[in-house]
């Protein structure tokens, strides 16, 4: 009994900063969105959000590399259902590039799933960006007159904000998944992103500057593409 407790009281700190650093992106992810839609006439368009099936933002994506690299980051991934924006769910980005780069460095990273079939991939263990869904830089500003036939009928739409620039991007070759280890720990219990996805879990606490900036910018009472 003595060493059971001692081993929960050595553990407690480790927990601790776990919970800390999943509360920390979520956050993080607020105020990106919130920054990133504050952009004066070069903010993701109206009318993209209007019909985003589901919305991922990964804060401070860490990139290597010159002009081709690797990369690799966490975010959070919210998807619309019956109720409204999904509790969010932790995914893990990696490989492929980021458009042109050079140097090393970090970007912030906001991508669109504009229809069912891009969620429906989502919520597979894992999947390629630009192989099993199809994706383009999305366009900024408050025209759509950029949106081309091709850009509509993408799955995914992408964005990056590196060195104060927001701009689309092209998120080819690049992996995504759930993080499994991080949803158990924000929501206390072995969960599948499904779950979290499909709107049958409870929004937790530390998400509310998320849902305001997602609420105010893409209400969930409009549909996403099907």
């Amino acid at each position: 009994m003595k060493s059971l407790l001692i081993t929960v009281v050595a553990l407690a700190p480790a927990m601790a900063f776990g919970a800390t650093e999943h509360n920390k992106r979520i956050t993080e992810a607020a105020t990106v969105f919130t920054e990133v839609m504050g952009i004066a006439d070069r903010a993701i368009p109206k009318e993209i959000l209007e019909r985003a099936q589901c919305i991922g933002i990964v804060p401070g994506l860490k990139r290597v590399g010159f002009v081709i690299g690797g990369k690799y980051g966490k975010g959070v991934l919210v998807c619309r259902n019956g109720s409204g924006w999904s509790a969010p769910a932790t995914i893990r980005i990696e490989g492929g590039s980021v458009g042109f780069q050079i140097g090393a460095g970090e970007t912030d990273l906001v991508f669109i799933v504009q229809n069912k079939s891009g969620e429906d991939k989502l919520l597979e263990d894992k999947f390629t960006i630009g192989g099993d869904a199809s994706a383009m830089a999305g366009p900024v500003g408050r025209s759509a007159e950029a949106q081309t036939d091709a850009m509509m009928h993408a799955e995914i739409l992408s964005y990056s904000r590196a060195r104060g620039v927001f701009a689309g991007i092209a998120l080819v070759g690049s992996t995504l998944r759930p993080d499994a280890a991080d949803n158990t720990a924000i929501y206390g219990h072995p969960i599948t992103q499904r779950e979290i996805l499909t709107g049958n879990v409870a929004h937790p606490a530390v998400a509310k500057d998320l849902y305001a900036a997602l609420n105010r910018y893409a209400p969930a009472g409009h549909s996403g593409s099907h």
